[in-house]
């Protein structure tokens, strides 16, 4: 299982058929790990300028811009409208889905629910 966030949904026609359908690119979304936090003889500023820290990190990494490195690109599915419908799932840019590949199916299954 691994996690991914779909960062792009693009329109398509397919030249040959003139058929619409949609590009879905899906890059690796890493968890955001908690870093503990000592309480007992902290200042308040520095409680306070440690959590804007943890929120900025996290607000950046959700851009890929952290030492993480650039976006990793994972997938990129190219389906007609029908093919779409047919996969019961409705992929939002910005939603994080586990993808999980098991006995020859691919299940998109949304994360943090």
């Amino acid at each position: 299982m691994v996690l991914v966030r779909v960062h792009r949904v693009s329109s398509i026609r397919d030249p040959e058929t003139g058929r619409y359908g949609k590009v879905i690119e899906l890059v690796e979304e890493k968890r955001v790990r908690a870093q503990p936090v000592r309480v007992s003889g902290m200042p308040p500023e520095s409680m306070m300028i440690q959590g804007i820290i943890q929120d900025l990190t996290s607000y950046l990494q959700s851009f890929g811009l952290t030492a993480g490195g650039p976006l990793k690109p994972k997938m990129t599915l190219f389906l007609t409208e029908e093919e779409y419908e047919l996969l019961g799932v409705k992929l939002d840019v910005n939603e994080v889905y586990e993808l999980e590949f098991k006995n020859g199916t691919i299940t998109f299954k949304k994360a943090y629910d």
